[in-house]
């Protein structure tokens, strides 16, 4: 059985959406087995001295195997390639990425995919989205990872679950790319033709094997 990820930001020492991490990370191991005792994240985390942000990584199975810290710089995203796909199913954050990694290999000229599955918008492959239209913010209701940042900000009614579908991608001014390293705010799209590259596709894309 493969091993599943938290990936945690540390700022300035500080460790954040730490509640919504312990209830990811216990939700999954009790998912997987049955009989692991729930364990707090915060217990282990060792802060590191140095100041800016750092990616926590946290790999485990019933127990935690192995925590890096490592300093986070945000990369620059301006474009996004469509990519139809019915068949991936993420839906626990797994260290496996060989499905989101074929996916992304398609993106052509732009910087990631969008991921499109049974009609609606998803996820890039690596994070978390909204559409705004002006006054709003939806993230869709069906992603491929609930993740720790959009279950924070869901319950703070900042972004608003909806299904979008894909025809609809138009009707919206900018999109937020966002994770538990990445603010809700800090990367924006603006959505147009240019930004958002549409493939149509009769039938979804299949992975490599």
């Amino acid at each position: 059985m493969c091993l599943f990820i938290e990936t945690i930001r540390i700022e300035n020492g500080v460790i954040h959406n730490l509640e919504y991490h312990n209830q990811r990370f216990n939700s999954t191991r009790r998912q997987f087995f049955p009989h692991a005792i729930d364990l707090d994240l915060g217990t282990s985390i060792k802060v590191p001295s140095e100041g800016g942000r750092i990616k926590c990584r946290i790999l485990y199975n019933e127990e935690i195997r192995e925590i890096t810290y490592t300093p986070y710089t945000l990369r620059p995203i301006h474009s996004l390639q469509m990519i139809h796909c019915n068949s991936l199913n993420y839906r626990y954050k797994s260290s496996s990425r060989n499905e989101l990694n074929a996916l992304f290999a398609q993106r052509n000229s732009c910087d990631d995919v969008l991921i499109v599955k049974n009609g609606m918008l998803t996820d890039t492959s690596i994070a978390n989205i909204a559409v705004g239209n002006g006054s709003q913010w939806f993230t869709p209701a069906k992603p491929l990872l609930e993740g720790t940042q959009r279950a924070f900000l869901i319950n703070k009614g900042i972004v608003i679950p909806k299904d979008i579908i894909v025809e609809d991608i138009f009707c919206y001014k900018k999109i937020a790319l966002f994770n538990a390293l990445i603010p809700f705010g800090e990367l924006i799209i603006p959505i147009t033709p240019q930004t958002i590259v549409i493939v149509r596709s009769s039938e979804n894309n299949k992975l490599s094997e």
